[in-house]
């Protein structure tokens, strides 16, 4: 793809990601089928909960995870820089958008140095699409630069055949997928981490691609954006329009993938409809280690600015560690899908 092509599609993302306009439209993240189970007897000291945890080596202050956006044009570039700065007062993991544009292109490099710099010692997460795994699978070396310049803790891997099935010249031959995320995992120095787009990853996929090596699971799940409705609003003719609502609802995968720590070491992450506190605070008592979202910290963030984005992640954080205090539990130990009542399974 032409780089003009690429940076008018990515300008074009960001534009419609700054509304509400790509929501899903009749499928639901699945959330609202939980509530807590309120232990009014509770004896925990609130305020002595402590949110920290370590995201693979790095200790963190909380749970929450600033998902991959954008990057490679002047929007999306100060989008990151500006995260980058929530990222660092907030000391959380922070996504930096498919670093697709810096694979070759060097005059990108002084950039993502800026942006390791704004984000002081929090984790960034660089992010690459499957097809350019499969592109790149006999030499890697492109991928060791970006993890040089950003000082990575993880490389996130995205998959989104749906998307690109419903995007204009999307790549659609996903051959030899996982045998090319086998020699990344083998060859990169840091961590692997899967995602989809929206669509969910289910338990079978999930098996998979930990039979493949990697560390981390992003399930990504639908509720959120829908990104089969961005591409879809892209298309003039409204191509695709009956795929506005495919995937699998984020509390399903989170629930079903979660089951597989019987049998591997994985990071979970849960995305997809986590628009607040309390679907963060689901997520993670679904057997998530993290719970991350975009499309909200992007909209606050062009609204208000940083601040506003550093404001909304403590209230989060206040409102974890309410449920917490309430349902009893005096940090993660324990919390877990035992202090959920299901309200209407329809899984």
């Amino acid at each position: 793809m032409k780089e003009d092509d690429l940076k008018k599609r990515k300008n074009e993302h960001l534009a419609l990601c700054e509304t509400n306009d790509v929501a899903f439209r009749k499928k639901s993240s699945g959330f609202e089928h939980y509530d807590f189970d309120h232990l009014a007897i509770t004896e925990v000291n609130r305020d002595a909960i402590s949110l920290q945890k370590y995201f693979f080596s790095t200790l963190v202050e909380l749970p929450f995870v600033i998902s991959c956006m954008t990057g490679g044009t002047t929007e999306a570039d100060s989008v990151n820089l500006r995260l980058a700065e929530v990222a660092k007062a907030v000391m959380i993991p922070m996504g930096l958008g498919s670093v697709r544009y810096a694979l070759e292109d060097t005059s990108h490099d002084r950039l993502l140095q800026s942006i390791r710099n704004a984000a002081g010692g929090a984790p960034l997460l660089p992010n690459i699409g499957g097809a350019q795994i499969i592109q790149y699978r006999k030499d890697f070396s492109p991928f060791q630069r970006v993890l040089d310049l950003t000082g990575a803790a993880c490389f996130v891997v995205h998959l989104n055949p749906v998307q690109e099935a419903l995007q204009k010249n999307g790549d659609t031959d996903f051959t030899g997928l996982l045998q090319a995320l086998e020699q990344f995992v083998s060859t990169i120095r840091v961590p692997v981490v899967v995602k989809e787009v929206g669509a969910g990853i289910s338990a079978r996929a999930a098996r998979r691609l930990l039979e493949a090596g990697v560390a981390g699971i992003d399930v990504a799940g639908a509720g959120g954006t829908s990104w089969s409705g961005v591409e879809i609003l892209r298309n003039e003719d409204n191509r695709g329009s009956e795929l506005w609502d495919w995937g699998l609802p984020t509390a399903y995968c989170l629930r079903t993938v979660h089951e597989l720590h019987t049998q591997f070491q994985f990071m979970l992450i849960g995305s997809g409809g986590v628009h607040t506190g309390l679907d963060a605070a689901k997520a993670l008592a679904l057997g998530a280690d993290f719970a991350a979202s975009a499309r909200v910290f992007l909209q606050v963030l062009m609204k208000s600015g940083p601040e506003a984005v550093i404001g909304l992640i403590h209230e989060w954080a206040e409102v974890l560690r309410t449920v917490m205090f309430a349902t009893g539990c005096t940090g993660y130990s324990g919390f877990d899908k035992n202090v959920l009542v299901v309200r209407k399974d329809l899984f």
